[in-house]
């Protein structure tokens, strides 16, 4: 299922994959200035870029205009930023420039459980669809093995005599599965007998929500993929001390199962522009982004570098300025997507919000009552992010999706909206037409990317306390009154402060389907404080996690998954995948 919706005039995406023509990945690399010994293939259409490429590329001086993808706050339906940014990429190319296309690796929980892949979809996906959303180079298996490998050290420590004196209670790393499986997310290991080691309570995640996924995606050589392995807290003793990789004495063995998980992939879009996939951090506890290694290497290679960023803007677009782009990586331009479905659920709360107030007395009342008069109150949501973004210092352009039951009056009061407010706006028809349908787009992204007006300015400094980094963000991205911490929370922040983790950046994790911490408040909710529950360590990635809320790590399969409808042929050919 693509991400714009059912459209009769689109093939499904696999048809549309099977049927395009590919250039051979030599080629492809050979648009990046790479030659085949810069490659190490992985497949047909498939290659990792060697270490010696890599080194010899990030060498050389960044020149290119990183593209941001983000979205307003998305529906159900989606947004279409994977489309998006893949179709961008291929419009820019169009347009005779030298882009590169970097998105996340889809994890196979998703694409078995809930019938979507993250390849794009239409005529702006990247090819081979089919390998990428399932095995592809097992970059995400190699991330599976080494996150159980750190499971399995801890168990055998507590075995062996626990010279670490490890605290049976305290041990915060478990197992992980690229899969989707309720029933393990609370288990018990060790049962069976003093054989099969101590038992203790235990749980799964998916591989995605591994600390390792995060680590992976930030990154930049071996060196640094050891060191914050290194770092990573699994544990802590009988006196409350932090037990790290680096105590289990297993750094290397780790790193040996993600050096080449660690270089990135190089594949091509459906018109043949270079796109690197690869990495797939969770977009809520950890950054939602693809990794920065492919980043560096895309704006080395390329003059304009298109990438995404999971959920709406307070959420992803919040974590590239404020975690990713102190990695070096800062937009040049952000593409916030809209879409007509969005709009309507957001102004259906913006019109009750304001009849709320015009029937108490003070307000002027509602806006008409039309449906157009809804999509325009609708705007204030994707006006919220847009100005979160230019205060950001990043010039923006909005991208109206358009799906397929839009009506031409409903497009042109987004339009028309931004007109007045002065923000470069274009219709995206990318899904249906591919590069050719986001023309209009890349000319806007260009001129504002090129225009020399993007000054990065994060929502705040390393050196502020915790609380208030948080409380940054609440008030500044989400547009919170004011934050209030629980009681645990308040311990979390005096542990993390004696670990030394004080000084990092923070990664909020919140509901995606609202501004606010409410699931169901909708709009530009006003006049609430974020709860902050609860705390905890990411020292190899190197940012703090501040939960607003429940955190599902391991996602179940629904009543009718996406794994019944899928098939294979007597000669492998693979049915039922989108």
């Amino acid at each position: 299922m693509s991400e714009t919706g059912s459209d009769e005039t689109v093939p499904p995406d696999v048809e549309i994959a099977r049927n395009a023509s590919r250039r051979p990945i030599e080629e492809v690399a050979g648009d990046l200035g790479l030659d085949e010994t810069d490659l190490d293939r992985r497949g047909d259409g498939i290659a990792k870029l060697s270490w010696d490429a890599i080194h010899r590329e990030l060498d050389a001086p960044s020149d290119g205009n990183l593209v941001l993808v983000t979205a307003m706050t998305p529906t159900r339906r989606g947004a279409g930023k994977t489309v998006t940014t893949v179709g961008l990429g291929q419009a820019l190319s169009q347009r005779g420039e030298s882009s590169v296309v970097a998105i996340r690796e889809p994890s196979q929980g998703p694409v078995f459980g809930i019938k979507g892949g993250a390849a794009g979809g239409g005529y702006s996906q990247v090819l081979p669809m089919e390998e990428i959303n399932l095995h592809f180079t097992g970059d995400i298996h190699a991330v599976t093995a080494a996150h159980n490998l750190i499971a399995a050290m801890i168990d055998a420590e507590r075995t062996h005599d626990n010279d670490l004196d490890i605290e049976p209670d305290s041990v915060a790393w478990n197992r992980a599965l690229d899969v989707n499986d309720r029933a393990l997310r609370e288990v018990v290991v060790g049962l069976g007998g003093k054989v099969n080691g101590p038992p203790r309570e235990d749980s799964f995640l998916i591989t995605a929500a591994s600390e390792l996924m995060a680590v992976l995606c930030l990154a930049t050589d071996i060196a640094d993929l050891k060191e914050r392995i290194g770092r990573i807290i699994v544990a802590y003793d009988t006196d409350g001390d932090p037990i790290t990789v680096r105590d289990l004495d297993c750094v290397g063995a780790v790193t040996a199962l993600l050096k080449d998980a660690l270089r990135p992939n190089l594949v091509q879009t459906m018109e043949g522009t270079p796109a690197f996939v690869h990495g797939g951090p969770f977009a809520n506890i950890a950054t939602g982004t693809n990794s920065i290694l492919a980043d560096q290497l895309g704006l080395r290679l390329g003059e304009y570098l298109v990438t995404e960023a999971g959920f709406g803007a307070d959420l992803g677009a919040e974590k590239f300025v404020n975690i990713v782009s102190r990695e070096g990586v800062a937009p040049d331009v952000a593409v916030v997507v809209a879409t007509v479905d969005a709009l309507e659920k957001h102004g259906e709360a913006m019109v009750e919000r304001q009849q709320r107030t015009h029937d108490s007395g003070d307000g002027a009342g509602p806006p008409a009552d039309d449906h157009l008069a809804t999509v325009r109150a609708g705007c204030a949501n994707l006006d919220h992010h847009v100005d979160n973004l230019r205060a950001m210092g990043i010039p923006v352009v909005v991208a109206v999706n358009r799906f397929p039951d839009d009506t031409d009056e409903e497009i042109q009061a987004v339009l028309d909206h931004y007109e007045v407010r002065d923000v470069p706006a274009a219709v995206s028809t990318m899904h249906r037409d591919g590069g050719e349908g986001g023309l209009e787009l890349a000319a806007y992204v260009q001129q504002a990317a090129t225009s020399g007006t993007a000054s990065l300015d994060p929502s705040y400094d390393l050196s502020m306390d915790i609380d208030e980094k948080i409380r940054a963000v609440a008030t500044q991205v989400y547009g919170a009154d004011d934050v209030e911490f629980t009681p645990q929370a308040r311990a979390d922040i005096e542990n993390l402060t004696d670990l030394g983790l004080d000084d990092v950046p923070v990664c909020l994790s919140k509901t995606p389907a609202s501004l606010s911490d409410d699931p169901d408040e909708a709009g530009v909710p006003y006049g609430w404080e974020l709860t902050v529950r609860e705390l905890y360590p990411s020292a190899g990635a190197g940012f703090v996690v501040a939960l607003t809320g429940d955190v599902l790590t391991m996602p179940g399969l629904s009543a009718d998954p996406a794994a019944v409808d899928i098939e294979v042929d007597d000669d492998g050919s693979v049915h039922g995948l989108f």
